[in-house]
């Protein structure tokens, strides 16, 4: 037996949408619901209501309001902890929880608060400080999927006959290039005015590496994909390839889509591995830059593409998403933070974006990644040892759900080189931490 019946006196477009991702997503239980109270009293079987009151014996859960609404106003959250569990939307003393998951998880899935007014960085983002998770302090925690054990709990409590499918950990590593090649393939310009600002600052150990690389004296330090791929064949891994192709800009700094030996590299990593897009900074401001950049990659490919990840994690709800989906993208890894790891939605599994504007629940699928590493390096300022001892808390807590641990890299980051001196051994501990049992 795997199937609940659901009351409610209100369907809607939001609580079915809870409904769905809390019972079928997380738990794997089958689903109906119904507003016809006459049906639900007679039905057998396992039962939830979900209201002001329950109907007679059934697992009741007090609602709040949030999930009948429409539209958006701004929210009285108070955070309170409950068995270790932060929460908030308290309820009433016959609910099953003393706090709403559903009007909980809603808020934090659907990025209700980045709807509300709110200051954004100097990248037109919406910063990690401002989050009800950073703020109340358990950002580092896949609450939404806590919230489902809790749920789980209380079900196998009142309906011990209930079966709920194993789900596993899963490690999803991914990665993202934005600069191909440190020296290579840059052109007579820009390799011109490298060596011009490199003298300018001083830097002859830039001017030497260079040159050797030019001269084929020595690998590219970017080129580090002959090391992934060795990570990916020992370790059984299945990552995802992004890459960055639009337009050379301020902030879109790769080699030329036209570029035959990184057109020949995207084919060469697209036989190993899945790959997606990685729309440019400029394409915030241009969705048309989006439908160009998808097409470049396809055609390199010679495949659909369906998969992306935002430059910079340049998100604005709902525009980008709605933007991703007009152009037949189907999954998208963008939703995390850039200076801060954790939870960005509060949930380490897949899901399906709702757009509160439109008040539905779309197509596009959301994958969080929770862990960056240009975020533990150049934005939490932590040291090796440190970004690695961050990133494995994250990953016991996503163990403890047996959610979807999601790692975003970049290919210069493996150079060992520079800035990121020590950091190819964090990425290779946290591959350990991840695939270890």
């Amino acid at each position: 037996m795997n199937s609940v019946l659901v009351y409610t006196h209100k369907l809607t477009n939001r609580n079915s949408y809870m409904f769905r991702l809390f019972f079928r997503e997380l738990l794997g239980l089958d689903l109906v619901m119904t507003d016809r109270i006459n049906d639900f009293a007679a039905a057998t079987g396992p039962k939830v209501s979900y209201g002001e009151e329950p109907i007679s014996d059934e697992l009741f859960f007090y609602a709040r309001s949030l999930v009948f609404e429409t539209g958006i106003v701004e929210q009285n959250i108070s955070v309170f902890t409950w068995e270790g569990n932060e929460v908030f939307y308290a309820t009433g003393k016959n609910s099953a929880l003393p706090f709403d998951p559903f009007c909980c998880g809603f808020y934090l899935v659907s990025r209700y608060e980045e709807y509300l007014p709110h200051i954004r960085d100097s990248n037109d983002r919406f910063d990690a400080h401002n989050s009800l998770a950073y703020q109340y302090n358990f950002l580092s925690k896949p609450v939404v999927n806590q919230w489902a054990e809790l749920i789980r709990k209380k079900l196998v409590e009142k309906y011990p006959a209930l079966v709920f499918p194993i789900k596993n950990f899963r490690f999803q590593p991914t990665i993202d290039i934005d600069n191909a090649y440190a020296y290579r393939e840059k052109g007579f310009m820009r390799t011109v005015g490298g060596y011009a600002k490199a003298i300018l600052k001083f830097d002859l150990e830039d001017v030497r590496m260079r040159t050797r690389v030019l001269l084929g004296l020595r690998n590219d330090p970017y080129d580090t994909y002959a090391y992934q791929l060795a990570l990916q064949k020992k370790y059984s891994l299945k990552p995802i390839y992004f890459f960055l192709l639009g337009d050379y800009g301020l902030n879109d700094k790769n080699i030329s889509s036209q570029n035959h030996n990184f057109r020949q590299l995207i084919c060469h990593l697209s036989d190993y591995a899945e790959v997606g897009v990685h729309p440019s900074f400029g394409s915030n401001k241009d969705p048309l830059k989006l439908q160009v950049e998808i097409g470049r990659l396809k055609n390199i490919v010679h495949r659909d593409i369906f998969q992306s990840r935002q430059h910079f994690l340049m998100l604005k709800f709902p525009s980008t998403y709605r933007n991703l989906l007009a152009r037949d993208i189907t999954a998208d890894y963008s939703m995390g933070f850039a200076n801060e790891v954790g939870f960005r939605a509060g949930i380490c599994s897949p899901f399906n974006f709702y757009d509160i504007d439109l008040e539905r629940e779309t197509t596009l699928r959301i994958h969080p990644f929770a862990a960056m590493d240009a975020t533990l390096n150049l934005y939490m300022r932590l040291t090796p040892n440190e970004a690695f001892d961050k990133v494995k808390n994250l990953i016991i807590e996503i163990k403890k759900v047996n959610g979807v641990f999601t790692s975003l890299w970049h290919n210069e980051t493996l150079s060992d080189e520079k800035q990121w001196k020590g950091w190819k051994k964090v990425y290779e501990d946290i591959i350990e931490e991840a695939c270890s049992k």
